[in-house]
């Protein structure tokens, strides 16, 4: 094995990553929401990504069909609108900013109303990752797929 280079089922990716990078703690929600989410946008696409992968070993092309249908803004935004009154204060306001921010462009298949509302989950989800709240992004994401029927 290389100096330097670990590996093992023991060690946490987060936490390695942080301390080899020296990635400082923030305060996450006074973050800009463009950029909570930014990465809200992958952490919910890896999400996707990954149950659909652990659940079938198929053609990257109806995993890539299957993904895009849920990660486009239009069922980003049906997910958040049954998410909304489950929110706590702090997510909720995470979310809002994120839905109120002015992102330069809009996405080629929705409307502004369903960007806007895919770019407050993406936030939220970039919120949660980033303070590590693991659980609650995930118990979110799921509930939000069940309540609308996707099925996943």
């Amino acid at each position: 094995m290389e100096t330097g280079v670990m590996s093992g089922p023991d060690l946490h990716w987060e936490e390695y990553l942080e301390e080899q990078f020296s990635l400082p703690c923030h305060q996450w929600d006074q973050y800009s929401p463009l950029t909570l989410a930014y990465i809200g946008d992958s952490v919910y696409d890896l999400i996707i990504r990954t149950v659909l992968v652990k659940r079938a070993n198929t053609q990257t092309a109806k995993l890539h069909a299957r993904a895009s249908g849920l990660v486009k803004a239009g069922a980003q935004a049906r997910i958040m609108e049954t998410l909304r009154e489950h929110l706590n204060p702090q997510e909720e306001a995470i979310y809002r900013r994120g839905r109120n921010s002015k992102p330069g462009h809009t996405a080629k298949n929705a409307d502004r109303r369903e960007y806007l509302e895919a770019t407050g989950f993406e936030a939220l989800m970039g919120y949660l990752y980033l303070k590590k709240d693991y659980r609650r992004m995930i118990d979110l994401v799921k509930l939000g797929l069940e309540e609308c029927g996707y099925g996943l």
